[in-house]
């Protein structure tokens, strides 16, 4: 019996032999990572194409413009070289716009002239006016408006420069500048309908239906009304080149009783008059 355990005892593992079998096993191993799947990258595909989609609906680039607005020098004094070429380009920028281009080939030129509002408006008058003197430089009125009128003066066309001089929100031109534009525009076109052409302003109803972005031309039409004696109603719309309606505005003018005492020399140099042959363009070199 003694015989029998013995050889049964020198069988078994000592334990410590036993624990390093355990411990020296390979583990089983680790599951694999799995790499992105084609429908979960499609997925987020689509999820970020929605996202942009939304913001672009939300925020369009126009208005992203309006919200997020790029950073403007401030505008070159009007005596510099600097600030005479940028003038100058702005002018020839015009001079050569397809929407101009157009009114000066199918407008006949026995009907209709061109003129430049305050061209030949004396310094000393126009250092205390408004749209001619402080409103006029780079950045602000670059260049003098041009004007395509009837001979008639039942209708004109009128075509400016609004720069970022001119903001309220930046990037954005003032309601309160396109309200004296207007009011400017809308004048002129009455005030030569007018016995004395003389007139001011009584009435001015504007309704905005767009924000002006600054830094563009604009195109504002007029169109005589109701004339009545010393009265005269005109409707007048702004425009960008692409014809979008930015504003509307209608405008009721009559002539003071003191206007035979005013200077009409002066007034027609206010207002612009042909400088040239009948049609011939306006050019400021």
């Amino acid at each position: 019996m003694s015989n029998l355990l013995r050889r049964l005892a020198s069988k078994r593992l000592p334990t410590s032999v036993r624990s390093a079998r355990l411990s020296t096993a390979t583990p089983p191993p680790a599951p694999a990572r799995r790499g992105i799947s084609v429908w979960t990258a499609s997925i987020a595909a689509a999820t970020l194409g929605l996202a942009g989609y939304a913001a672009g609906a939300v925020f369009p680039p126009q208005a992203a413009t309006i919200l997020f607005p790029r950073v403007a020098p401030p505008p070159l004094p009007e005596d510099s070289p600097e600030g005479r070429a940028h003038m100058q380009e702005l002018e020839d920028q015009m001079q050569k716009l397809p929407f101009l281009q157009e009114l000066r080939a199918t407008q006949d030129p026995e009907e209709w002239y061109e003129a430049r509002p305050y061209l030949l408006f004396p310094e000393e008058r126009r250092v205390n006016n408004l749209t001619a003197g402080v409103l006029r430089g780079p950045g602000k009125l670059a260049v003098h408006a041009l004007v395509r009128a009837r001979k008639d003066e039942k209708e004109s066309y009128v075509i400016l420069h609004v720069g970022r001089a001119l903001c309220g929100h930046d990037g954005i031109v003032h309601g309160g500048l396109l309200a004296t534009l207007l009011d400017e525009s809308l004048a002129r076109n009455a005030i030569n309908n007018l016995p004395e052409r003389v007139g001011v302003t009584a009435t001015l109803t504007i309704n905005y239906k767009a924000p002006v972005r600054a830094d563009q031309f604009i195109v504002i039409k007029t169109q005589v009304g109701d004339v009545n004696g010393r009265k005269a109603l005109v409707s007048g719309i702004v425009q960008d080149l692409e014809g979008k309606e930015l504003a509307n505005a209608s405008a009721l003018f009559i002539q003071p009783r003191y206007a035979k005492m005013l200077d009409p020399d002066m007034l027609r140099k206010r207002m612009g008059e042909p400088l040239k042959k009948t049609g011939e363009p306006v050019v400021i070199d």
